[in-house]
């Protein structure tokens, strides 16, 4: 029997949005739309998928999430932005309260086409996570270009069209830009990244287990002192409380997208004791796991309204 050879790409669904697969419905140079409009639907979870001639940004206003590149994934926090050039496999898991903006544009309308001579060129080549901030160069800037392009594409006025290519291509560059001076970082924090990053791919597959901090830290080969330090230079947070927001995260999709009672959840999760879990949940959110849900599914379709009625 000949043996066939099978291109891994091929196994990654091509979409031109998320879930559109008739192509002769979404002809389209540019679009955008809210995160939760489609991530909603999907139960805050984007499947590892590809758009072949598009070019992607997503600016992260709210919420939290991992960004999977290939089998890199890639924590966010706000504000940043996402970039995805065309044909790279790629997908999201996002957190219930996520918000922002997703726009996708033609690749052949940028003025800098991915893999061309330059900076520009090789910044769009590769899937990327950009942290904005306010006290950084343009930051404040690029969030303010990205909004004002949602706000075009809302309001359908008279030359939009214009407008949206050349914010994006300006917000573009910018990122480009403070992607540049993330990469002159010194040596020792491109080892910090990297351990992040392993850290990060390790609470995805283990969060449920429970692990306490020093299983991450003799995982990753350095002391729970250490690991903390550095988890408190890239977030902000201690090394607990990072791994005590992720269990909430999955905490609230099961809760909201998953059937049956408080306590099955909690049992999901990994907890033995529900009580323990809805103290859990009260302390990291404020509200019991019960009040939570009702609000969140309140929201969700007061938001649902809004859209169909923005969309009509």
């Amino acid at each position: 029997m000949k043996e066939r050879n099978i291109d891994p790409a091929a196994t990654v669904p091509t979409y031109e949005l998320y879930g559109e697969r008739d192509a002769a419905s979404a002809q389209f140079r540019l679009h955008c739309e809210t995160i939760p409009a489609r991530s909603s639907l999907h139960h805050w979870e984007i499947g590892l998928h590809r758009h072949e001639h598009f070019f992607q940004i997503l600016l992260i206003t709210g919420g939290s999430g991992d960004a999977v590149y290939g089998d890199e994934i890639v924590r966010f926090e706000p504000v940043s932005v996402l970039t995805v050039p065309p044909a790279v496999g790629h997908g999201f898991r996002f957190s219930p309260d996520i918000d922002g903006f997703v726009f996708t544009v033609l690749a052949s309308r940028l003025p800098v086409r991915p893999g061309e001579p330059g900076p520009i060129g090789a910044f769009l080549s590769a899937p990327r996570a950009t942290r904005l901030t306010d006290q950084r160069d343009d930051g404040g800037l690029i969030r303010a270009t990205l909004e004002r392009v949602a706000e075009e594409w809302n309001g359908r006025r008279s030359g939009r069209s214009v407008l949206m290519e050349t914010g994006l291509a300006t917000a573009l560059v910018l990122t480009a830009r403070l992607a540049a001076q993330d990469a002159n970082e010194t040596e020792v924090g491109d080892d910090n990244d990297r351990r992040i990053e392993a850290l990060l791919a390790l609470l995805h597959r283990e969060v449920r287990q429970h692990r306490p901090a020093s299983f991450y830290a003799e995982t990753l080969g350095i002391s729970p002192t250490h690991l903390n330090r550095v988890v408190k230079e890239k977030t902000g947070i201690s090394t607990q409380a990072l791994i005590a927001r992720r269990l909430l995260e999955e905490a609230q999709r099961e809760l909201l997208f998953t059937p049956g009672s408080v306590q099955e959840v909690a049992f999901r999760l990994g907890f033995a004791d529900p009580a323990y879990f809805s103290r859990f949940f009260t302390r990291q959110a404020g509200m019991t796991p019960r009040s939570w849900k009702r609000q969140e599914q309140k929201r969700l379709g007061s938001r649902s309204e809004t859209d169909q009625v923005t969309s009509g």
